[in-house]
């Protein structure tokens, strides 16, 4: 029993993950939890400490518009909500997928600093003007200057953390932190919504996604972020505007992430889209039910990012991702059989669903950034993960709009099959891009090459076949089919 007299607690300083657990273990913290949280001592690291509290705020704020966003579709469309949403939805992923690489190629000559900060400020003052919209194209408008600010914002900011973290397991542990944050959206943001709604209308939720953007620019204002690495040759624009798809779309493994990518969103879209729809109107439930739903999905994407660092040190990226994508189409393609024959099971069992299908979704999404990092020159990195974004989105722009139109005309359970029988055709058409193994040193040659090219030089050869670390660039264009 608890007394009054303060208990003094001594905790030594942390210097490793050793140290973070066995602090841990002495204040009495479960096994389970206690072996997750060494992830925790990558933020030890001031500048990427700064970013990822950048990166939460921001995330909450933008969390709390998903929730007021949906129900505003709700009260302006009623059940035609999901078509609504699904169409704002699409028009933001029109927004990421042409503007990005725009973005990016314009935003190459300027600091990292000003692209972020000056994305968060047009965010915020757009999200000033989403609680008084009172008509369905408001909504549409607003949401595309919205989302050009973060088709800016998000691939330089994912671009920034492996220049900042160098050792790739701190970056392991970075990319399951930044998959937490992500499904703040999903999680705490629903909870704090459903707290707010008790005491307030949804409206005033925009106001947190203002407040969360103007945060997120002071943090970023106060760190020093390390500038782009410089690419030694001097690009024109439309070369910059497509290195880095091409660089993507001619790298076995990238081609087979967009193929994940596919299966991810498939599922996903169907999950973000509809949930509303079906809790409201299925099940006849509140608001706070809403935000339960989407927790549970996001709880199970947080309980997956928590798993991967450790499981990435015993098996590959391709065989966590593959496994989990052929899993995900699996209970897609089976709760899509079982809401047409049967219809909804009950809440519980709902709940648990979404929490396997966050779970599986995170599994397939998190290790991107390994894959984007070791595929890529510095210099070149900004590019890769635009393309990744603006291709990964691509598949969000088509199954969104399919999530809710089908939805509305066919059902839920049709419209789900439909979207499982996309997530098992990317999850095929991933083994089969990407294959088995994927050596990083590879033999090669370049016929195309003179003897005495610098590029041979460095590897002491006069031969032009030789072994090293192969990565798309100037001089190799295309991935070796042999050998």
């Amino acid at each position: 029993m608890l007394t009054g007299q303060q208990i003094p607690v001594s905790i030594p300083r942390i210097h490793s993950s050793r140290d973070f657990a066995e602090v841990f273990v002495r204040l009495d913290v479960p096994r389970p939890l206690a072996k997750y949280l060494p992830m925790l001592t990558v933020l030890k690291h001031p500048i990427y400490a700064r970013l990822f509290s950048a990166q939460v705020i921001a995330l909450l704020g933008t969390g709390l518009l998903t929730v007021a966003l949906g129900l505003l579709a709700y009260d302006i469309a009623g059940d035609s909500a999901g078509a609504v949403l699904g169409t704002a939805l699409a028009i933001k992923m029109v927004a990421y997928v042409g503007l990005s690489p725009v973005a990016n190629a314009f935003a190459e000559r300027l600091h990292r600093k000003a692209v972020l900060i000056g994305a968060d400020l047009i965010r915020a003052g757009t999200a000033v003007f989403l609680p008084f919209i009172d008509a369905v194209w408001q909504i549409y408008a607003l949401i595309f200057v919205l989302q050009t600010a973060s088709a800016s914002f998000t691939p330089a900011f994912q671009a920034t953390i492996p220049d900042v973290l160098k050792a790739e397991a701190d970056y392991t542990r970075a990319l399951s932190l930044s998959r937490l944050a992500y499904d703040l959206e999903n999680l705490i943001s629903p909870a704090l919504a459903g707290l707010l709604l008790t005491v307030m209308s949804y409206h005033w939720l925009f106001g947190g996604t203002v407040i969360g953007f103007l945060i997120s620019a002071l943090l970023v204002l106060g760190t020093a972020l390390p500038a782009r690495a410089e690419d030694k040759v001097q690009r024109t624009f439309r070369e910059r505007l497509t290195r880095g798809i091409r660089i993507y779309l001619a790298t076995p493994r990238l081609k087979g992430l967009l193929a994940l990518n596919l299966a991810a969103a498939s599922a996903g879209a169907f999950v973000i889209v509809n949930t509303v729809v079906i809790v409201r109107s299925a099940y006849g439930m509140n608001e706070t039910a809403v935000a339960i739903a989407l927790a549970a999905f996001g709880g199970g994407s947080m309980l997956a990012a928590l798993s991967l660092p450790s499981l990435l040190d015993r098996l590959d990226d391709r065989r966590v991702m593959a496994t989990s994508a052929a899993f995900l189409s699996a209970i897609a393609l089976g709760s899509g059989l079982y809401f047409s024959a049967v219809g909804y099971p009950f809440w519980q069992l709902f709940l648990a669903m979404w929490l396997l299908i966050g779970a599986l979704y995170s599994a397939i999404l998190t290790p991107a950034g390994r894959l984007l990092r070791i595929s890529a020159h510095e210099e070149d990195r900004p590019a890769v993960f635009t393309a990744q974004f603006a291709l990964s989105h691509a598949c969000w722009l088509l199954t969104y709009p399919l999530a809710g139109w089908l939805g509305e005309t066919m059902g839920m359970g049709s419209a789900l099959l439909v979207l499982s029988a996309l997530s098992i055709a990317g999850t095929v058409s991933s083994l089969k891009l990407w294959p088995k193994g994927d050596p990083r040193i590879v033999a090669h040659e370049h016929p195309d090459l003179p003897s005495d090219h610098p590029h041979l030089k460095q590897f002491h050869t006069i031969r032009k076949r030789h072994r090293h670390r192969f990565i798309i660039d100037d001089e190799h264009r295309a991935w070796p089919t042999q050998g």
